[in-house]
């Protein structure tokens, strides 16, 4: 199991435990902690632990739903019309070890999204929303190679998990999210 890069680790003995190792971290803006509540199980999926900071409202829940065996992908977009939500989806597939992504939806309509893995692939509305962030965090552009690809004894896979920490604190910086480390009471910044 690949480890969730820690801005995002949540304090919680449910999480800990490894029993959901496979969940999103979705942050709302624009709508209560309820609504959203709300909103993720009229789309099946249930809060395991939720809090609010910063203006946000987050929680964190199974990105699936064996239950009913809906193994779809969360179509966010439906709950969040007059709002904004920031979703990291932590471990889309920890076994077929596919990397966390992130998605960014305004209003019912995704903005941008990109897998942590090519972050030059940005679907959406405005795929370039974040783009002045990712440069500027050398994570694309000119200066996002890694310095030290092409000598022997490097193996940029050591630095893997850096690189996502730094998406992470780029995403987080962007929109002001609520600081780590999250529980059910989110420290101030």
């Amino acid at each position: 199991m690949r480890r969730m890069p820690e801005w995002m680790h949540v304090a919680d003995p449910v999480l800990e435990s490894g029993g959901h190792d496979e969940v999103n971290l979705v942050f709302a803006r624009g709508m209560g902690l309820d609504v959203l509540v709300e909103g993720l199980r009229g789309l099946r999926r249930e809060a395991l632990v939720s809090g609010e900071g910063n203006g946000w409202v987050w929680v964190v829940h199974d990105m699936v739903n064996a239950d009913v065996e809906d193994y779809d992908p969360v179509s966010y977009g439906r709950i969040c019309a007059g709002a904004e939500l920031v979703v990291f989806v932590t471990e889309p597939c920890s076994v077929k070890a596919h990397p966390p992504h992130f998605e960014y939806y305004r209003d019912g309509r995704l903005i941008t999204c990109f897998s942590f893995e090519d972050l030059t692939q940005r679907p959406g509305d405005d795929p370039d929303y974040l783009s002045a962030e990712l440069l500027a965090a050398k994570l694309i552009g000119p200066d996002a190679e890694c310095d030290k690809a092409d000598e022997a004894e490097h193996d940029c896979f050591d630095h893997h998990y850096e690189d996502h920490d730094r998406i992470v604190r780029a995403v987080a910086g962007f929109f002001a999210l609520p600081s780590p480390p999250l529980s059910p009471a989110v420290t101030a910044p």
